[in-house]
This record gives C-alpha cells, sequence and structure tokens, in this order.
C-alpha cells in the first residue's frame, strides 16, 4: 500500500484498528438490526399468520437499512483513497449517528406500534412484552460506530492509500497516453501493432 501524504506513525497504525472496530460494530449493527426488537409471550396461543403479525410489529426497518448503509461505508472506504475516501467517512459518520437516532425513535414508538396489531385489536394481546437482547445489542452498536466514524473523519487524511496499480484498467489508461513520450515504450507499443519501428519509409 502507498504511503499518502504526511502522516505519522501513530496515524497509520490507527488505521487497521479503526476500521475494524468500524466494520465490527456495523456488521453486528445490521444482523441486530434484521431481527425482533420487541418481544413477549403470548395469553391465548397464536397462528401461524399471528406470529407473523407480531413479528413485523416488533422489527424497525429503518434502522437496518441504516446499519447497512454504515457498513457498505465502511468497505467503500477501505478500498478507496483522497477525497472519495474522505467523502465516505463522512458518510459513515452520518450513518452511525443516524442509527444510533432510529434505535432511539425505535425505543419511542416500537412498544405502541405492537401494540396496534391484530393480536391486540382481538383481545389477545402479548404478555410481558419487552425489548429483547437484539435491541440492546443495536444500541451499544450504534454508541460504539459512532467511535471509529469520528476517528476515521478526523484521521482519514493520514492514513495509508491502495497504490494505483489496484485501479480499474481504464483508470491507468490517461496515465499511460501520458507516457507515449517515452521512446523504449513507443518502440514496443510499434512492436505490439505489428509494426516495424525500425521501417523509416513507412508513413
Amino acid at each position: 500500500m502507498a504511503e499518502a501524504g504526511p502522516e505519522s506513525p501513530r496515524a497509520r497504525r490507527s488505521f487497521a484498528p479503526v476500521v475494524m472496530l468500524g466494520l465490527a460494530s456495523s456488521a453486528l449493527a445490521a444482523v441486530a438490526s434484521a431481527k425482533p426488537w420487541l418481544g413477549g409471550s403470548s395469553a391465548g396461543g397464536t397462528s401461524d399468520a399471528t406470529m407473523t403479525v407480531l413479528d413485523t410489529g416488533t422489527r424497525y426497518p429503518l434502522a437496518s437499512a441504516i446499519s447497512l448503509v454504515l457498513l457498505a461505508a465502511w468497505g467503500v472506504l477501505l478500498v478507496t483513497r483522497g477525497r472519495v475516501r474522505r467523502v465516505f467517512a463522512v458518510l459513515a459518520a452520518v450513518a452511525a449517528a443516524s442509527l444510533l437516532v432510529a434505535v432511539v425513535v425505535g425505543w419511542v414508538t416500537l412498544p405502541e406500534s405492537a401494540g396496534d396489531s391484530y393480536d391486540e385489536l382481538m383481545g389477545r394481546g402479548s404478555q410481558d412484552e419487552g425489548f429483547t437482547g437484539w435491541f440492546w445489542t443495536a444500541g451499544v452498536c450504534s454508541v460504539v460506530a459512532l467511535v471509529p466514524a469520528a476517528l476515521a473523519v478526523r484521521l482519514v487524511g493520514t492514513w495509508p492509500e491502495m497504490g494505483s496499480r489496484y485501479d480499474a484498467p481504464g483508470a491507468a489508461a490517461p496515465a499511460n497516453e501520458q507516457s507515449s513520450a517515452d521512446p523504449d515504450r513507443d518502440l514496443w507499443h510499434a512492436l505490439d501493432e505489428g509494426h516495424d519501428p525500425t521501417d523509416t519509409d513507412r508513413s
């Protein structure tokens, strides 16, 4: 990996742990956000259809979507450089903050949402409802995710970057065109095209 700009050894050492913490917290948040956040035992027994309704009322899809955005931002940040990397560092910070807000909103609104399920309307509501371990896992991850995201925004300019040899082939084309002034490269290029570079009579 190529070095990018002035960077201290301390900043370079922070790259791996910060990115790993960001990836781990966002991945765990994505898993936890896809699980039911509210649970309880049913008083009168439920059918499969009723269980589906109750399960839908205890999930918070917005948090799941935000956590996936956060995970994707860390993945892109890992393999990019320059301004693009900085943009995704800011995106990771915004997504981490949004995830925390989503968890708080879910904590406020989910009990009421579950209370509006068909079982509640039919008088067979669940008893002993409470937030599941998945909810608290998502809450902890949303707080933890803020730390690496904030550090990324601050330190991204000092982190090592992937060299240009890892770029897509199309991205290297301008560099090849600029180097066409190299006589040796021109000779090899002519040979590749089937021309004799020593043929001075060729128009």
